[in-house]
C-alpha cells in the first residue's frame, strides 16, 4: 500500500539521516554538541512534523468539522496511555544502556514529567473550558512523555517538573490551534509530538546539568547559555528535514501510487473496504460471503419501538416510567 511504501521511504530518507546527525560518530549535530538522550528530535519532532506535512498534503477527512468525530472509546484510550506511561520507562531509562544511577535518574524524571504534564493539561482545560476531561489527562500524559524524552538523561527532578508542566500547557494550546490553522490531525500528532518534542529539545538547552550526566553539558540555567543556541539549531534542522523531506516523499508516492483512498472507500471505512470486517458488531445478526467477515451484514431492525423508549433506538438511556399505583 501507499502507506507502507511511504513508511519505508520515510525511515530511509528522514529518520535514518536524522538519527545519524544526532547520534552518529560524525553527525554534525552531535559534533556541535546537541543533546538528545532518547529521541526528542529524532523520534518525536520528525514524526510530528512529518504528520503535519502529510495532513496538509492529503487533506481533511470527509465531514471534518461538519459531523462530530469524537474518540469512540475512552476506556481504551486510558488503557493505551497507561501502557505508554509504563513502557516509556524502558524507552528513556533504557537509553542509558546499563542499569545504574543514570538509568535510575531517567526513570524518575520520566515519571515526574509525565505526572506534571497530565496535571498541566487538565488545569489548562479547567481554565479554558470549565472542566478537565479524561481524554485530556491521557493526552497530557503522552505530551509529558514526549517532552521529557530528549532531556531524561540530563535533567533532575525539579527541572522535569517544569518541563512536564510546560508540556501540558503548550501541547494543549497547540492542539486547540489546529482548527484555526486548517489541518485535520485526528490523533494530535502535531500538537503532542511535534510541539512536545520541540519544547523538550529546547528545554534540554535550559535545564541540562553535568551533575546529572557528566557526559552531557550544562544548560543555560546552569551557566552555559550557548547550549540553548545549539539545541535551537538542532530543532530547526529537524523541522526542515522532516517537513521538506516528507513533502517530497508524499508527492513521489502520490504520483506513482496515489495517497488518498477512493471516496466510496472513505465513506464505507477502510475496515470494510480493505478487510471486509468491522471492529464492532453491535446489532449484527449474520454475515455473507465467506462467513468470516463482518463487513457485508444485515442489521437487526426491531418491529416496533415503544414510544417510551425514545430517543434511543432501543430505549437506551431512558427508562419507562413505572405504572401509577
Amino acid at each position: 500500500s501507499s502507506f507502507l511504501v511511504f513508511t519505508l521511504l520515510w525511515a530511509t530518507f528522514i529518520y535514518n539521516p536524522l538519527a545519524h546527525w544526532v547520534w552518529g560518530v560524525k553527525g554534525w549535530l552531535r559534533e556541535m554538541g546537541a543533546l538528545d538522550f532518547a529521541g526528542g528530535t529524532v523520534v518525536h519532532i520528525s514524526s510530528g512534523v512529518s504528520a503535519l506535512a502529510a495532513a496538509l498534503f492529503v487533506g481533511k477527512r470527509r465531514g471534518y468539522r461538519v459531523e462530530p468525530m469524537p474518540p469512540h472509546n475512552l476506556p481504551l484510550t486510558v488503557l493505551g496511555a497507561a501502557l505508554l506511561w509504563v513502557g516509556w520507562f524502558g524507552f528513556n531509562a533504557g537509553s542509558a544502556l546499563s542499569a545504574g544511577s543514570l538509568a535510575t535518574s531517567a526513570f524518575v524524571v520520566t515519571h515526574i514529567a509525565t505526572a506534571a504534564a497530565t496535571l498541566g493539561w487538565m488545569f489548562s482545560e479547567w481554565v479554558s473550558r470549565g472542566k478537565p476531561t479524561v481524554l485530556g489527562a491521557a493526552s497530557g500524559a503522552v505530551a509529558g512523555l514526549v517532552a521529557i524524552t530528549p532531556a531524561s538523561g540530563f535533567v533532575g527532578p525539579l527541572s522535569a517538573l517544569v518541563i512536564g508542566g510546560g508540556a501540558g500547557f503548550l501541547c494543549y494550546n497547540a492542539c486547540n490551534l489546529k482548527a484555526g490553522l486548517g489541518y485535520d490531525d485526528s490523533l494530535d500528532v502535531v500538537g503532542v509530538h511535534g510541539v512536545g518534542g520541540t519544547w523538550g529539545a529546547l528545554a534540554t538547552g535550559l535545564f541540562a546539568s553535568k551533575v546529572i550526566n557528566p557526559g552531557g553539558n550544562d544548560g543555560a540555567f546552569f551557566g552555559n547559555p550557548d547550549l540553548i543556541r545549539v539545541q535551537a539549531i538542532a530543532v530547526l534542522g529537524s523541522w526542515v528535514l522532516a517537513f521538506v523531506g516528507s513533502l517530497i516523499l508524499l508527492k513521489l508516492v502520490d504520483a506513482v501510487m496515489g495517497l488518498r483512498v477512493h471516496e466510496e472507500d472513505e465513506v464505507m471505512g477502510l475496515d470494510l473496504s480493505q478487510h471486509d470486517e468491522s471492529a464492532y458488531a453491535f446489532g449484527l445478526v449474520g454475515t455473507t460471503g465467506s462467513g468470516a467477515g463482518l463487513g457485508a451484514v444485515e442489521r437487526e431492525r426491531p418491529a416496533a419501538v415503544p414510544a417510551a423508549a425514545a430517543p434511543g433506538s432501543l430505549g437506551v438511556g431512558r427508562r419507562t416510567p413505572p405504572p401509577a399505583p
